[in-house]
């Protein structure tokens, strides 16, 4: 393509279209962009800055498509809408831009239930620690981990591309953004329901992760060997590349139930949610890892972890067992991906405090300690609320969540929040219709749960809950006897300036 000719870009003020205009213009290209948003609206308006791009701003005038050699317009726009029938210039699609530009740089991926953030912004921090550059979306308040913005993220200037990949319970995203970013790596957290009103079931839902597996063939995939469903796919998908698992030497303190690729439910004794040891007649079973951790103390944040080649001692910046997952996955991939010795890793691990929004301590209030936590599914919630009954002894849950899984996932939420807490104040509509039907079963559990009346707050994905109704609970949970509070969910996260107004 002539590097003389201008990119006509609409709508820069969605992710899509700025990435576009981005990458074009990193790749020597003139470009121009257009939104009827007003700039001051325009959410990722600062994203373009010291890019050299003109943007009309609040209208699209006829000057740029004057200017304009070729037009890119936003996915969603009809391809016979008018402005693009009379603009006299050649359309070019989205599918188009991701063909013309490749990444041309290698590119790890991160996907799995739970963990992937964590694990995600860990790796490139040490990255960074090291001199090493990853491709950044810049999209302000977008975790921007499915659809096109992973694919078109790995075609911005950087050293590696460091991606979280992500579903919206949709079959085909994964896939699509491991094609068409030519990953050829990657690594797999877990895999927990998640998704289950989209899915259907469990199995469906694991599948979709599973595309990560089918499109990277013959590439390499570190996975947690302690999680039956990722083993078995692996067998079941016929991988071909190089797989590495870690895990962790813990005593199991759980028995949980869990679908194999085989149809049969298999009792897994958990480390945590959904992982640990296991055994199916079909020959799935705990593999010998690895990468194992030992020797685990959460109250110094130490572990041992064991290489094939050597023993290095932890420590951790963050706190949990599930972090211990996390922390090790991520040393494995900065010691293969990016090529790091060991001694250059470790002092990165050792500093990270963690990810805004996860088991983070936001404030006191009334000498009581608050964290919010966006876990949101029933193994998140599980996982968060048992390492911290380890850590701290009790407390009270604030639930702000909405299952993406419905009641199902709704009511194992709550079951997990009611066996870890010693008193829970439900705050999203959810979880106050179960908490009535388990407050009409049992009476007795009024001392534990405080539930006034039940709202119509409709959920939008898993932001359960409205500002007015996390202000309700926290001021609740903060009347209760009780010196630790702990707001979980999304609605949590998103609103945490309320502790502060508090």
């Amino acid at each position: 393509m002539n590097k003389n000719k201008t990119f006509g870009v609409i709508g820069v003020c969605g992710a899509n279209g700025n990435l576009i205009a981005r990458i074009l213009k990193q790749r020597g290209y003139n470009v121009i962009g257009t939104d009827l948003t007003f700039k001051k609206d325009c959410k990722f308006a600062k994203a373009l800055e010291g890019y050299d791009i003109d943007v009309y701003y609040g209208q699209t005038p006829e000057t740029f498509f004057k200017k304009a050699d070729y037009i890119i317009p936003p996915a969603s726009m009809p391809k016979d809408a008018e402005i693009l029938k009379n603009c006299g210039k050649p359309i070019l699609e989205l599918c188009d831009i991701i063909e013309m530009i490749k990444p041309e740089k290698p590119v790890f991926g991160i996907t799995g239930t739970n963990g992937k953030t964590t694990t995600t912004t860990l790796l490139k921090r040490v990255a960074y620690d090291n001199g090493i550059k990853p491709c950044e979306h810049d999209l302000e308040g977008m975790q921007g981990n499915a659809e096109f913005i992973p694919i078109l993220q790995s075609r911005l200037d950087g050293d590696v591309g460091i991606l979280e990949v992500g579903t919206f319970g949709v079959p085909g995203t994964v896939g699509r953004i491991v094609k068409n970013t030519d990953m050829a790596s990657g690594l797999i957290t877990n895999i927990t329901p998640d998704h289950l009103n989209d899915l259907g079931s469990f199995m469906d839902y694991a599948n979709v992760k599973g595309e990560f597996i089918s499109e990277l063939g013959l590439g390499q995939l570190i996975v947690n060997g302690h999680d039956p469903t990722i083993m078995g796919l692996l067998r079941e998908l016929d991988f071909k590349g190089e797989v590495i698992t870690f895990g962790v030497d813990e005593l199991p303190d759980s028995i949980g139930m869990k679908e194999c690729v085989c149809g049969a439910e298999i009792a897994v004794k958990e480390i945590i949610s959904g992982c640990g040891y296991y055994f199916c007649k079909c020959g799935i079973t705990t593999p010998q890892v690895d990468y194992v951790a030992t020797n685990i103390d959460l109250p110094n944040r130490t572990f041992d972890l064991h290489t094939p080649t050597e023993k290095l001692t932890v420590k951790m910046g963050v706190d949990g067992l599930h972090n211990v997952y996390n922390l090790t996955g991520v040393i494995i991939a900065a010691h293969t991906f990016l090529d790091l010795p060991y001694d250059k890793i470790l002092p990165t691990i050792a500093s990270f405090s963690g990810v805004s929004g996860r088991m983070e301590e936001v404030g006191k209030v009334k000498g009581k300690d608050i964290y919010v936590d966006y876990a949101h599914n029933p193994a998140g919630v599980e996982t968060v609320l048992k390492e911290f009954k380890k850590l701290f002894g009790d407390f009270t849950t604030v639930i702000t969540v909405s299952s993406e899984s419905g009641y199902v996932g709704d009511l194992d939420i709550f079951n997990s929040v009611l066996k870890f807490s010693k008193f829970i104040v439900p705050a999203s509509v959810a979880s106050q219709k179960i908490a009535l039907e388990k407050l009409r079963a049992n009476p007795k559990l009024n001392d534990r749960i405080f539930l006034n009346h039940v709202d119509d707050f409709e959920k939008k994905g898993t932001l359960g809950a409205s500002e007015d109704e996390v202000r309700d609970g926290l001021r609740k949970a903060l009347n209760l006897d009780c010196e630790m509070v702990i707001a979980i969910g999304e609605a949590a996260t998103k609103f945490k300036s309320i502790i502060f107004d508090l």
